[in-house]
This record gives C-alpha cells, sequence and structure tokens, in this order.
C-alpha cells in the first residue's frame, strides 16, 4: 500500500472479515472435538514469559498462547486488529485511535479495557528491550472504556506496521502489573491457554482458558489473528536438547509434535505411516552477530575481516540445512529486497582480504571469542566451522558454549565476554525495516552510528515510499558494510506431529489453537 493512501487507512470488523476470503482456514472447526493433552518436544525452555523482553523463538511460542496482542500479523503477515476492533490513523500519521474489544477477559476473570491498554503501554516504554517504538509518543490517553489513542510528536508512516511485531510482542496485560520489573510480572494474560505449571528446566504446561471468546471478526486460522479456539485441554511442553531425543520422543509416541528437527534425522520417519513431516519456509534468516564493542571487534576493519572469511557454503554444508544463498536481509517478494546491491558483503571467501583487513586494523593475536550453544547444533557447528575459517586467516579464536537462555541474553544485552555470535531472526526479514531497528542496533551492540540514526529517520518521517525505500538500503549497506550482522542464509524448518493431530498448520511459530486430537 503507498504510503499516502496507508494514513487514510481504517481497519474495521467488516474490513477484516471482508480480507478473510484470501485466507487459507483450517479444516472446519466443527469436526475437532475437545479434549486431550497434546504433547511437544522443543529444544529448550523458556528463559522468561514476560513478553515486552522476549524475542527468543522458544518464549514466544508460548507467549502467543497466553496473550493476544493490541496488533499483530496474519497468515503472509499482514496486518490485523486483535484486541483492537479497529484502528484509525489521522494527522499525517501522528494520531492513532484504537477502538477495543468489549468481550476480552483475562485469565483471572477480570474485564480488559482501555485502562489496560494504556498501563501495558507505559509499562512497555519502562521496561521493554523494544521501547524505542515509543520514543516518540507525546501522549496516550484512555478517554473510555473502549478507545485507547496516541499522538505522536512527528509523522510516522511505520507506526502500525511497527505494533503488529510479534518479536517484543505489545500484548495486552492487567493494569494490576504496571509497575512490576522487566521479568517479573504475574504471568496473567487473554489468550486461549493459561499458564498451569512451569518446571524450568524440565517442562511447562498451558492448560484451556474457558473465559476466552474468539474474535468474532474472523473465521479460522490467520497467523496470530483470527478466530482462535482451545480444542485441547492441556498442552505440555517438554524441553529436549537433542534433536535424536526429540525424534525418538515421536517414534516411541511420547510427543505428539515436535519441532527443529535437522533434514537428516527427519529422513527417519519415511515409512512411518502415523507420522507426517512439515516444511516451514520461509522461515529464519541465521545471521553472525558480531559485538560491535567489545574488545577486538570494536574495530570495524577486524569485523570486516572476520566477514572476508566467512564461506556460507562450508557453514550451510557442515550444519546440514535446508538454507537459501541471499546477501539481502529481506526476502526476494519483499518490497525492500535488494539483494544484488549487498551481494559485495556477502560469501567473500576471501582469507587472503581478510589477512590484509587485519593487518591495516593493527590486529595483534588477541583472542576473538565465539560463543554459542549445543542446544542448538546448528549453531554450535557454525561456529565450530567459523574457528576453522578464521584461524586459516590469522585470527586467534576461541569457541565458548553455553546454554542458550544465557547466549540469547548476552546478545540482547551485550553482557558476556564474547566476540561473534549466531542466531536466526524470523519476523524480522517477512516484517521489513521497522521490524529490523531494535534488532540491528541491539544484538550488535551499535551506538552512535550517525549514517543508521539519519536514515532510520527518514525511514519513519516520510510518507514518501522512494525516499523510504533510499533509506533502506543505506541502513541495510551500513549494517553489512560495517560489519555488524553478517548474512548467513535463509533458512526453512522441519516440524512432525502425529496424524492423530488435527489442524496444526505451518507458521514460522507452532499455533496449537484450533488445533485437536481425534
Amino acid at each position: 500500500m503507498n504510503a499516502r493512501k496507508a494514513l487514510k487507512h481504517l481497519a474495521t470488523g467488516a474490513a477484516i472479515a471482508a480480507l478473510l476470503g484470501t485466507v487459507a482456514l483450517t479444516p472446519a472447526q466443527a469436526e475437532l472435538k475437545k479434549g486431550g493433552q497434546l504433547r511437544y518436544a522443543y529444544p529448550s525452555g523458556p528463559g522468561t514469559l514476560d513478553p515486552f523482553v522476549s524475542s527468543s523463538a522458544v518464549e514466544l511460542e508460548v507467549i502467543q498462547h497466553l496473550y493476544d496482542a493490541l496488533i499483530t500479523v496474519g497468515e503472509k503477515y499482514e496486518t490485523r486488529p486483535m484486541i483492537a476492533t479497529s484502528y484509525e490513523i489521522a494527522d499525517n500519521a501522528r494520531t492513532f485511535t484504537f477502538k477495543i474489544r468489549k468481550d476480552v477477559k483475562f485469565h483471572d476473570g477480570t474485564p480488559l479495557t482501555s485502562a489496560d491498554v494504556l498501563a501495558s503501554f507505559e509499562r512497555y516504554k519502562k521496561v521493554s528491550t523494544n521501547a524505542v517504538i515509543f520514543a516518540d509518543v507525546a501522549s496516550a490517553t484512555a478517554p473510555d472504556p473502549e478507545t485507547f489513542i496516541i499522538k505522536l510528536n512527528k509523522t510516522n508512516s511505520a507506526f502500525i506496521d511497527t505494533l503488529k511485531a510479534p518479536v517484543y510482542p505489545f500484548v495486552i496485560l492487567p493494569a494490576s502489573q504496571k509497575d512490576k520489573p522487566a521479568r517479573g510480572i504475574d504471568i496473567i494474560g487473554t489468550g486461549p491457554y493459561k499458564l498451569k505449571e512451569w518446571a524450568k528446566d524440565s517442562h511447562l504446561v498451558l492448560e484451556r482458558f474457558p473465559g476466552y471468546v474468539p474474535n468474532p471478526a474472523y473465521k479460522g486460522t490467520d497467523g496470530y489473528a483470527g478466530s482462535k479456539v482451545a480444542y485441547l485441554d492441556a498442552i505440555t511442553y517438554r524441553f529436549i536438547p537433542e534433536a535424536n531425543g526429540r525424534v525418538a520422543a515421536l517414534q516411541s509416541d511420547d510427543a505428539d509434535v515436535v519441532a527443529n528437527i535437522p533434514v537428516d534425522l527427519a529422513k527417519r520417519f519415511e515409512g512411518d505411516k502415523r507420522l507426517v513431516v512439515q516444511r516451514v519456509e520461509p522461515y529464519c534468516m541465521q545471521v553472525l552477530i558480531v559485538n560491535s564493542s567489545q574488545g577486538a571487534t570494536a574495530n570495524a576493519k577486524v569485523r570486516q575481516a572476520i566477514n572476508a572469511a566467512v564461506d556460507v557454503d562450508e557453514i550451510t554444508m557442515a550444519t546440514g540445512d535446508v538454507a537459501k544463498k541471499n546477501p539481502s536481509l529481506t526476502y526476494d517478494f519483499s518490497p525492500w529486497y535488494q539483494g544484488a546491491k549487498m551481494k559485495a558483503y556477502y560469501d567473500q571467501k576471501s582469507p587472503a582480504k581478510a589477512a590484509a583487513l587485519l593487518k591495516e586494523a593493527g590486529y595483534k593475536g588477541e583472542t576473538i571469542t565465539l560463543q554459542s550453544t549445543a542446544q542448538y547444533p546448528n549453531y554450535r557447528t557454525t561456529m565450530v566451522v567459523l574457528a576453522e575459517l578464521l584461524k586459516a586467516a590469522g585470527m586467534t579464536v576461541k569457541v565458548d558454549l553455553v546454554d542458550w537462555t544465557t547466549n540469547a541474553s548476552n546478545m540482547q544485552r551485550g553482557t558476556g565476554t564474547w566476540n561473534v555470535s549466531t542466531t536466526s531472526f524470523c519476523s524480522d526479514p517477512l516484517l521489513g525495516p521497522q521490524k529490523w531497528r531494535t534488532q540491528l542496533y541491539t544484538f550488535p551492540q551499535v551506538k552512535n552510528d550517525t549514517v543508521m540514526d539519519a536514515a532510520y529517520e527518514r525511514f519513519f518521517t516520510s510518507t514518501d515510499d522512494d525516499v523510504r525505500k533510499k533509506a533502506w538500503y543505506e541502513i541495510e549497506n551500513q549494517v553489512l558494510s560495517q560489519a555488524y550482522v553478517i548474512k548467513i542464509a535463509d533458512l526453512a524448518s522441519t516440524n512432525a506431529y502425529n496424524k492423530r493431530v488435527e489442524g496444526f498448520t505451518p507458521f514460522i511459530l507452532p499455533r496449537f489453537w484450533n488445533v485437536g486430537l481425534n
């Protein structure tokens, strides 16, 4: 949609219903029966269930079932109201008025009103890693129980798109949680399931929330929006770090659904008529994160040397991932894609160039620490291969393996002693530049980059699409040329499940609403 036209956009329940004609719905919900406990095996337990500070997939998988967002994404990452019934954009994208559903209850039975939306906004500004999205808010008010209004100091053409992001999601918490510190909330949401039990090193159990009312504007599953019906009595999340363990759990009927199965292990399911293998793509983009504020990698030339030494084929062959080469931070179907312009920074395979850059940097053999986790074998393998590539270019390298919660926290907070790590971003390349902003600054610990600062300012404040696309080019070029982030590849994911599970459709993070057991 052209930015100028978007300023006049009004999303209503009727408009949503009209759009749903293009959405692939789940099998007829009337055919699913209620009851049963689904057992889901995935690699790691969440570190927190505080949505405002959560970006890790293992946290967000659970969070999406516990909470509903004000605005969220549809099946193709379109903007979808959820707690809001509608939103109106006015005053040259500086005033945003949201109408709030009347039929929503929290897990403690209290009704949701705009006062809870306002309190959630105030807490998000104080504790969220992604609080920058509200940096330009001049005022936020709840003039009546069904209305929430945000006024900005300046035009922000991407504000609604920013709100819909499922990473650090702007979900609605009870007003009673407003003053709770980061990671200190009571787990009270409005989602179709509520928390029953959480043994942090073992498992987590969600149970059906009987007070949940599906959004009446939708018919069936639509991304993280839609009509959500909790058919299952409960969902048990089992934390099984080793992929072999997850495969064995499904084969021995100790799990109903398993996630993140390497391709070579998925072959074990061939010939077993009880099981279904599910491919999810586009899924995520794997990147290297280079700490720009610590040790040798505070020097841009050292970061560029690391990038020059990277051999994407060596890494993806070793990990065994289903990988597609792509130099860009967006997919080729995105309006923001400019992959050809980013090829110079991608898959350079040049230890000689790396050595020359190290000499320019004045590198004296300082240790470069590659931090990763054994809980994700592809990440661990990436670091092992990268270590050999960097050694061949003349670098002193140490591989440091920690648990995933520590690894992810260190990247997000800049804590720990590390220079390079690896992770995969999933929603960011699908949602585009406004979603990338927090990750591109936070994970590599970027500070005082005037080129990125100025380009992002133009991206958000202009209503001209050409100006915004040029701004994104400058941002992406700066990130990749300065080697804050080094692109590896676009990845698919493989899940598998027992055929008794019905309605389980592929999406970036598994959804267990509108899912039943036969």
